[in-house]
C-alpha cells in the first residue's frame, strides 16, 4: 500500500510537470480613453510648438526642441532612421525624463523645455535620415506625429561601436540587455547571464529536466549516494550549459537557429522513442546497459548505470539543452543578438555558459538532496520506478504534441491516464478490510480514469487543449485565431504591409512554429483572452510560421534579427516597426494588453 501511494504520489507530480502552463489572469483594467469635454481654447500650430534643429559634429548629429510651455513631446516616440543604404545611426545619448500620467497613453516618459540628443552616426556615401516625434498640449489635444527628413553634410565619420539601420529610444527588452552587454566587464556579464539563467529555471523550460535528472537517479542499479547524485547532476547541468554556449556561438557566428533544426518531426520523434524505451526498461519489460565490450574496457564499475554510462548522462544534458528547452527568452536572444553583431566568441560563449549553469542550479540542489532523500534501495524502489516510467511516457507525449495533430495529443494523454487509473486498481472492486491507503489511491485512480475519459470525449470533439477538453462542446467558446492571415517570406510580409499601408492600418506580426511551446501558450492564455481580442480588431493580423527553418523562414527571421520564436512585432501605419515595443518571448493577458493600449490606444 504504501509502495502504491510512492507510485500515486510521483505520478501525479511528474504529470503535472509535463502539462502546458496555465499562465493567464484576467485582463480587469486597461486605461480608457477620456470621452469628456474639454475646454475650448486655440493651440498653436506643432510647428511652432515643437521647434526643431540640428547639428552636425565629427562622426555625430545633435538634435535640438524648444518645446513651448505647456506642451511636452514623449520620448518613446522619438525614432531615427537612416534612409540612405550606407548611412548607418548609433545608439542615441538620452537626456533625462520625467515620468507622466498621460490621458492618452498612461504612465509614459516626456521631456519639456529644451531637449537635445547626440547620436553617432557613420557609412559612406548619401546621409540621410528622417526624424519622428510627437508630442501633446498639456490640457488639449495630441498633435499627430512629425517627420522631418533630413541630409547630413558633415565629411568626417567616426565609427558607430553598436550600429544599427534604425534607431529607436526605449529599445525592446531584447535591445536593452544586447547594448548592456555590450558596456559590461567580462565578469559582470557572466554574472549577469547567471543571474538570468536562476529566472529562467522557474519558467516550463526547465521543468521537463526534472523528470528527467529524476529518472536517471533513481534509476541507478547501485545504492544511490549524495555525491553520487550529485555528480550525476553536475555533469548534466555542465553538458547542458556547454551546449547552450556552443549552440550561441554557432548561431551567432553563422547566423542559424541550430534549436530549431533540432525540432524536425524525425529527431522529435526520434528523441520520443528513446523516452519510451526507457519507461519500459522502468516497468521492466527489459534493462538498460552498456554493451558488453564496453563494460570490459570500463575502469571503474562504479561508472556503470541503469541509465547509462557518465557519458550518457552527459548526452541527455545536451540533448536535453537542444530539444526540451528551445524557449527563446530576452537573455538568450540578447545574447545571441550581441554575438552576431559583435562577433566576441569569448563573452558571448561565456555569457551562455553561465545562463545554463543559472538554469541548472535546481537541478544541482536537486542531485545533492538525492542521496539523503531517497533512502536505501529495496523493494519500495519498484513502483517509484513505475512512477517514473509514467513520467517518461509523459515525456514522450510532450515532445510529440509539437508535431502531431492536437486532437491526437489528447487522446495519448488519455490512454496514459486510463493507464494510470488502472494501475492504482480503480477497476478492481474493493474489498471490505481494505485499508485507508487502498481506498485513498483507488479513489485517485478513479479521478485518473474520468479525467482520461474526458480527454478522450474532447479529443473526438476536436477539442486541441487537454486543460479545456470540452471547450468545443460548450455554448460559447474563445474567438478563432483565423483572423491571423500567414505570411512566408521577406517578399509575402512586403506585400501585406503594403495593403495594411494603403488602408492606414497598423499591423502585428507574430512568429510561430508548432515547435515552441512558449508560442502555443502565448496563443492559449493571451491571444485567446477576450479583452485582448477586442483590442486587436484595430490591427491587421500577421503571422509568419516558421516551423520547416527553410530559407524563407530564415530570410524573415534575419530581416528582423530574430532567433526563432515566439516575438510579436508592431507596425505603425506607414508600415514601420515600432521596435521599442517589440516583444520576445511570453506575455500574459495583461501585460500583452498594455502593450496593445500603448501601441494603439483606442
Amino acid at each position: 500500500m504504501v509502495n502504491r501511494f510512492h507510485a500515486l504520489f510521483l505520478s501525479f507530480v511528474l504529470c503535472a510537470w509535463l502539462t502546458p502552463a496555465t499562465g493567464g489572469g484576467i485582463l480587469d483594467r486597461l486605461d480608457q480613453l477620456s470621452a469628456g469635454q474639454r475646454p475650448q481654447r486655440v493651440f498653436l500650430p506643432s510647428e511652432e510648438v515643437f521647434v526643431f534643429s540640428h547639428e552636425e559634429h565629427e562622426g555625430a548629429v545633435t538634435f535640438r526642441w524648444e518645446i513651448a510651455e505647456g506642451y511636452y513631446l514623449y520620448r518613446d516616440k522619438m525614432q531615427f532612421t537612416a534612409t540612405s543604404p550606407e548611412f548607418i545611426l548609433g545608439a542615441p545619448v538620452l537626456p533625462p525624463s520625467e515620468p507622466k500620467d498621460d490621458a492618452e497613453f498612461g504612465r509614459v516618459e516626456i521631456y519639456r523645455g529644451t531637449p537635445s540628443i547626440t547620436m553617432p552616426v557613420s557609412g559612406a556615401g548619401e546621409r540621410r535620415l528622417r526624424v519622428t516625434y510627437q508630442g501633446c498640449a498639456e490640457d488639449g489635444i495630441c498633435y499627430p506625429p512629425i517627420k522631418k527628413n533630413l541630409g547630413l553634410t558633415s565629411a568626417g565619420q567616426t565609427p558607430v561601436t553598436s550600429a544599427t539601420s534604425s534607431s529607436v529610444i526605449g529599445p525592446s527588452a531584447t535591445d536593452r540587455i544586447a547594448d548592456e552587454l555590450a558596456t559590461r566587464s567580462l565578469s559582470a556579464t557572466v554574472g549577469w547571464f547567471f543571474v538570468a539563467g536562476l529566472a529562467l529555471a522557474l519558467t516550463p523550460c526547465v521543468f521537463p529536466m526534472i523528470p528527467i535528472l529524476s529518472g536517471i537517479i533513481v534509476g541507478q542499479r547501485q545504492p544511490v549516494t549524495p555525491g553520487r547524485s550529485f555528480v550525476l547532476a553536475l555533469i548534466y547541468v555542465l553538458a547542458m550549459a556547454a551546449t547552450y554556449a556552443m549552440v550561441g556561438l554557432v548561431a551567432g557566428l553563422f547566423g542559424r537557429n541550430l534549436q530549431a533544426l533540432f525540432q524536425h518531426p524525425a529527431v522529435l520523434v526520434g528523441f520520443s522513442a528513446v523516452f519510451v524505451g526507457l519507461a519500459l526498461a522502468m516497468f521492466g519489460f527489459f534493462q538498460l546497459q552498456v554493451p558488453s565490450f564496453i563494460q570490459s574496457r570500463a575502469a571503474a564499475t562504479s561508472r556503470r548505470q541503469a541509465g547509462g554510462s557518465l557519458v550518457g548522462v552527459g548526452m541527455m544534458g545536451v540533448l536535453s539543452a537542444i530539444i526540451v528547452g528551445p524557449c527563446v527568452a530576452p537573455p538568450l536572444a540578447a545574447a545571441l543578438l550581441y554575438l552576431s553583431h559583435q562577433g566576441s566568441p569569448v563573452v558571448g560563449g561565456l555569457a551562455l555558459f553561465a545562463l545554463g549553469m543559472g538554469m541548472g542550479a535546481p537541478l544541482l540542489v536537486l542531485g545533492a538532496s538525492a542521496g539523503r532523500l531517497i533512502p536505501r534501495a529495496g523493494a519500495w524502489m519498484e513502483p517509484v520506478k513505475q512512477a517514473f516510467g509514467v513520467a517518461f511516457l509523459g515525456l514522450a507525449i510532450w515532445f510529440l504534441e509539437r508535431i502531431v495533430p492536437p486532437s491526437a495529443t489528447l487522446a495519448l494523454w488519455a490512454a496514459l491516464l486510463v493507464g494510470v487509473a488502472v494501475y492504482l486498481g480503480a477497476l478492481e472492486p474493493l474489498r471490505d478490510s481494505a485499508s485507508g491507503w487502498t481506498r485513498f489511491l483507488k479513489g485517485l485512480g478513479m479521478v485518473s480514469l474520468c479525467y482520461g475519459i474526458v480527454l478522450l470525449v474532447g479529443a473526438a470533439a476536436g477539442a486541441e487543449d487537454p486543460l479545456r477538453p470540452l471547450a468545443p462542446l460548450t455554448a460559447k467558446t474563445a474567438l478563432s485565431l483565423s483572423n491571423f492571415a500567414a505570411v512566408k517570406g521577406v517578399q509575402q510580409f512586403d506585400l501585406a504591409v503594403t495593403a495594411a499601408r494603403t488602408e492606414g492600418k497598423p499591423v502585428i506580426l507574430d512568429f510561430y512554429a508548432d515547435w515552441c511551446l512558449e508560442c502555443k501558450r502565448l496563443e492559449r492564455n493571451t491571444f485567446n483572452d477576450p479583452i485582448v481580442q477586442k483590442r486587436l480588431e484595430g490591427f491587421v493580423l500577421l503571422r509568419a510560421d516558421v516551423t520547416a527553418v527553410d530559407a524563407a523562414d530564415n530570410a524573415l527571421l534575419h530581416r528582423f534579427d530574430l532567433l526563432g520564436p515566439p516575438a510579436v512585432l508592431f507596425f505603425n501605419a506607414q508600415g514601420e516597426e515600432l521596435r521599442n515595443h517589440r516583444l520576445i518571448g511570453y506575455l500574459d493577458p495583461i501585460e500583452f494588453g498594455a502593450v496593445l493600449a500603448s501601441v494603439h490606444p483606442r
